[in-house]
């Protein structure tokens, strides 16, 4: 995974979600006007992130006053654009290598489209920029499928 930097807000953030919820987060990554915080936690640390019920969550929710989201990594970059598009239902993830660059095709049902797109685009730059962060993916690609 390549380097990750982190400024004193999102560190804060970080120790606050960690201490609260007892899960490993590999980032955190403000969005949409700060209005929402999504949190990618280590494979294997969502049950702990969630906790019973949603109270881990529900927790570190009230404490920072905005929207949670959390994503689980995955060494595999397709299993982790898997995660990324959630709830969105993903058929399949292809990735290519052109030259230089690597772009991941995922195969999205026609339904779904729209959710994993988001208003004004949201989800698709949110996972495009993850991606990249995480595995070097330059770009990320959406196919209909019925």
């Amino acid at each position: 995974m390549p380097d990750v930097t982190f400024n004193t807000e999102t560190m804060q953030y970080i120790a606050l979600f960690e201490s609260t919820t007892g899960a490993h987060a590999k980032d955190c990554l403000l969005v949409e006007d700060d209005s929402k915080i999504v949190f990618v936690v280590k494979t294997g640390d969502m049950g702990l992130a969630i906790g019973k019920n949603g109270n881990n969550i529900n927790r570190v929710k009230k404490q920072i006053g905005r929207l949670i989201e959390v994503i689980e990594y995955s060494e595999d970059p397709k299993e982790f654009i898997r995660n990324l598009f959630q709830p969105a239902a993903v058929k399949n993830v292809t990735i290519s290598t052109r030259g230089d660059r690597s772009i991941a095709i995922v195969d999205i049902a026609t339904k779904d489209k729209g959710l994993a797109i988001g208003k004004n685009g949201r989800n698709i730059n949110k996972v495009k920029l993850l991606a990249q962060r995480h595995h070097k993916l330059d770009d990320v690609v959406i196919n209909n499928q019925k």
